[in-house]
């Protein structure tokens, strides 16, 4: 039996794989989507910081034998902190200044260009790959192969939107982001100080680029330029899902997911990103705002 040509184990293959890497889509997503959001700040360098997550990780598991998941329990904490001393010493100028758009695309763009650069210096160009012992591992069900990474990486985007999910809803600092993003003047009347939340929010951001690029590095290998071809979809996940919209960015990384499995079994993959931005045009023409509503 076949669906346009296409056997259906083959389709019903792609649709998983694609649901699956659309969750590790969502992980690395939500934190470019909230930057934006919250602080107004299009972080072109979030993508270059997923990548070198990806080389600590490697790191860690060549040298100290340590599994990629587990390594994310000394990357994550040390990317918040990252995310703190950047706010505190560059960022929170780029907020004061009347031309932020501007301004926040060339320091985040130099910040890129500055940490590809010392990335050739000490990793060189070639690609890497993280390989485990579950790496080549999967299991079935029926004729549909699901592979370990793939399986790790949506579980761990899996938790990482639900955690963040109730931070922002359940706790009073996380509703204080949400107040910033939704109503800034009358987020100042209530007492909320916008710079600890914005130096917050920058700290998450980088907890997720983390966590992405670990995930990413998974299923792809990686190397010190790739980062531009990863900002793409982050800017198809932000743009689709509205922009500061959690769910939203995880809706759209599971749809850009299932468009990526799905059209590579109908289609050569070079259609898949002409596919990718025919989906964003086509967005941007009928809900300029995104899918879902653009709040948190």
């Amino acid at each position: 039996m076949e669906i346009l040509g296409v056997p259906v184990d083959l389709f019903l293959q792609s649709l998983v794989s694609g649901i699956l890497m659309g969750g590790i889509f969502a992980l690395f997503g939500v934190g470019f989507s909230m930057t934006w959001g919250v602080m107004r700040i299009i972080n072109i360098s979030y993508a270059t910081f997923g990548v070198l997550a990806a080389y600590l990780a490697l790191w860690l598991l060549t040298a100290l034998g340590l599994d990629p998941i587990l390594s994310l329990i000394f990357i994550l904490p040390a990317f918040f902190l990252l995310g703190i001393f950047l706010h505190r010493f560059l960022l929170r100028y780029v907020v004061k200044s009347k031309t932020l758009e501007v301004a926040n695309l060339i320091l985040t763009f130099g910040m890129a260009i500055i940490l590809e650069n010392l990335m050739l210096l000490i990793w060189k160009p070639d690609a890497r790959l993280i390989t485990t012992p579950y790496s080549s591992k999967a299991f079935f069900i029926g004729e549909i192969v699901i592979p370990y990474p793939l399986v790790a990486g949506f579980c761990l985007a899996t938790a990482g939107v639900l955690l963040i999910h109730f931070f922002l809803t359940r706790t009073h600092i996380g509703k204080a982001v949400r107040a910033t993003w939704q109503e800034p003047e009358g987020s100042l009347l209530m007492g909320i100080n916008p710079g600890r939340v914005s130096m917050l929010t920058f700290g998450l951001s980088m907890v997720f680029a983390g966590a992405g690029g670990v995930s990413m590095a998974l299923i792809y290998s990686f190397y010190p330029s790739v980062h531009h071809s990863w900002l793409i979809f982050l800017f198809l996940i932000a743009i689709t899902g509205g922009v500061g919209n959690i769910f939203g960015a995880a809706g759209a990384g599971l749809l850009i997911g299932l468009i990526t499995g799905v059209t590579g079994a109908f289609l050569p993959f070079e259609w898949v990103n002409v596919l990718m931005f025919g989906l964003l045009v086509f967005v941007l023409l009928i809900r300029p705002y995104g899918i879902f509503n653009s709040v948190v």
